[in-house]
């Protein structure tokens, strides 16, 4: 049954440390995400119970909730583990468990609610259903997804969709790639993706001709929705992630700020339909701007069409770096000076990078700057018409390491004197309240007046997360500074007790046993790595289940699929078969790696997608 109220809509941020994620909600976000120590999808950012507990005392001041990724597939003899983490972060606080292995399912946990990980491959409405109607309160859909499937969605549950908004791509369909356990025995589902679609390839027919050299043809570009947000939020997201969970304080701060401007618009703009999902009054002191933060150019990806439009590029192909933003063009070269035309200005220590005549992706730092020459540190050679961007904005990054934020809740103070008693209440706008009284004989009546006094005594709350926003004062009452900073200190803890005891927790919702998965078998893509997820799903109607690649060796000379994609080669390369121009290439693809990888290339043209196929 839909509500009919306001629906909550929430900005969740990644974060690598507890630092960071602090940072993150000062900066404007709902939510944020984080790993634990172990069995996060980002091996490198794990944080210990402790740290988290830090993010949750912090973070729950302004009604901002705080997500543990638990989305790594699980050994068996790791179940225990688990469970004890499960539990260690559910006596700390924290809000929800963000899910990929089945097995929690069947561990023996607390009742902490579960988010469904985008490595569940979400992109049906079935899927969804299933997912609901187990026990999930929150769906992270695949990132593949277009406005109308994502709506198709929506309408199928009841419980909130979460959706990317911006940050790095997975060419493959997330939980589902296994190139990197096959090619490298790192698996991606256990944290330590080894990036092969960030390799260089060259495009070869059957026969190993080269037909495109040595292009990173499986690097995405980075997804950028900043001005999409209007119709997620039409297609019924509730909740806009942020990916990198490996990105620092710099990335954090930038994007979060800009989202959250983007999404307060939207929301003031909604008529009521909408409602921010936290807390708190936020001043961000510096001017959000995406092109500053590391990307790779941006896509929207498959969110406009199905089939994106020719010429709507989504592979960064040149290069998996960072391109920076637009900067200016060479105008000439003397001596050690780089003349650029353009109207942004250099700093010293900016870094710019550039594509050279052989288009291979180059860069270089300011050594000086005067005016519009660059003083390059170390021996430059870049023809006139070249063009740079800027891919370290000194200036910016500076500004990004001091305090660029704040974060507090307006309250209003209300002084009172009845019965021998001096009572000050301290109330959030429409929400907790605090009193707090002393017994004070004969208080004297003033003889100047108070009101002034009184309100600047009470207004002293700079190492709180509250800033007064009225106070009703006692014009005619003289009361002493001294016994004013007791009542204020007394009532900010009580008013910080009262909203600990008052802070709404969700809770894991009831398991419908009854549920049936929709389909009756699993690959070992599906990532069923234990005993308790292969219970779950033969509980709920699945009859064969194939092991996770993770679990399993491989046969010598066994060609297997690695890489399942909506992102199509052909597409990119302007030569799809459902077209005139599908005769540019040959039918037989392959990708090939100087490291010795080949990928064999299947277009499935039935679903607009590719497959991408190893032999071990």
């Amino acid at each position: 049954m839909k509500s009919n109220a306001p629906r909550r809509i929430e900005l969740l941020a990644p974060a690598r440390n507890a630092d960071i994620a602090i940072e993150a909600v000062r900066h404007g976000a709902d939510a944020v995400y984080m790993g634990a120590q172990a069995f996060g999808a980002r091996a490198a950012a794990g944080n210990s119970i402790d740290e988290i507990g830090r993010v949750v005392e912090y973070a729950h001041q302004f009604g901002v909730r705080v997500y543990v990724t638990v989305n790594t597939v699980v050994y068996d003899s790791e179940l225990r583990d688990v469970e004890r983490m499960i539990a260690a972060l559910y006596r700390v606080g924290v809000d929800a468990l963000i899910v990929q292995d089945m097995g929690v399912m069947r561990m023996d946990i607390p009742p902490i609610e579960l988010h469904a990980s985008t490595q569940c491959d979400i992109r049906t409405p079935e899927k969804a259903r299933f997912l609901e109607a187990v026990g999930f309160s929150q769906l992270v859909l695949a990132r593949e997804l277009s406005a109308a499937e994502i709506a198709a969605i929506v309408e199928a549950v009841s419980v909130p969709v979460e959706c990317f908004v911006h940050g790095a791509l997975c060419v493959s369909y997330s939980g589902r790639c296994q190139a990197s356990q096959v090619l490298r025995h790192r698996s991606a589902n256990r944290g330590e993706c080894a990036q092969i679609c960030r390799l260089p390839f060259s495009l070869t027919d059957a026969r190993g001709n080269v037909l495109v050299p040595d292009k990173h043809l499986l690097s995405l570009r980075d997804f950028n929705q900043s001005d999409r947000v209007e119709e997620m939020l039409a297609a019924g997201v509730s909740s806009f992630k942020i990916e990198g969970r490996l990105k620092d304080a710099s990335y954090v701060k930038n994007v979060v700020a800009h989202y959250r401007r983007v999404i307060d618009r939207v929301i003031a703009e909604g008529g009521g339909r909408y409602v921010r999902a936290s807390q708190g009054v936020h001043e961000v002191a510096f001017e959000p701007q995406l092109s500053k933060s590391f990307n790779r150019s941006f896509t929207h990806y498959f969110f406009d069409a199905r089939r994106p439009a020719a010429g709507d590029k989504i592979a960064s192909v040149d290069t998996p770096k960072s391109l920076g933003e637009p900067f200016g063009v060479v105008d000439s070269v003397r001596g050690a000076a780089i003349a650029v035309k353009g109207e942004a200005q250099a700093a010293n220590g900016d870094g710019f990078s550039y594509f050279g005549p052989d288009g291979k992706y180059c860069g270089f730092r300011a050594n000086r700057v005067e005016g519009n020459r660059i003083f390059p540190l170390g021996r430059v050679s870049l023809p006139r018409g070249t063009r740079l961007y800027r891919t370290f904005d000194k200036t910016f990054e500076d500004a990004m390491l001091r305090d660029t934020a704040t974060r507090f809740i307006e309250i209003d103070a209300t002084l009172a004197y009845r019965h021998g008693c001096l009572i000050l209440e301290m109330a959030e706008a429409g929400g907790t309240s605090a009193v707090v009284s002393t017994y004070v004989d004969n208080l004297a009546p003033a003889s100047t007046p108070q009101a002034q006094r009184q309100c600047a005594v009470l207004s002293k709350l700079g190492n709180t997360i509250f800033r007064t926003r009225h106070i009703e004062a006692l014009d005619t009452l003289f009361i002493p500074s001294s016994l004013l900073t007791r009542l204020r200190r007394d009532a900010v803890e009580a008013l910080l007790r009262a909203k600990r005891v008052a802070y709404r927790y969700g809770y894991r919702r009831t398991e419908d046993r009854a549920a049936l998965f929709p389909s009756q078998s699993l690959v070992s893509a599906d990532n069923v790595a234990n005993h308790l997820a292969a219970d779950f799903y033969r509980s709920h109607g699945v009859v064969s289940i194939e092991p996770a690649v993770e679990v399993i060796q491989p046969k010598p000379g066994e060609e297997r699929l690695v890489m399942h994609t909506r992102y199509c080669l052909r597409h990119q390369l302007g030569a799809c078969l459902l077209t005139p121009s599908g005769s540019k290439l040959p039918r037989e693809l392959y990708l090939r790696s100087s490291g010795s990888i080949v990928l064999r290339v299947e277009c499935t043209c039935h679903d607009c997608g590719m497959k991408l196929y190893a032999t071990t």
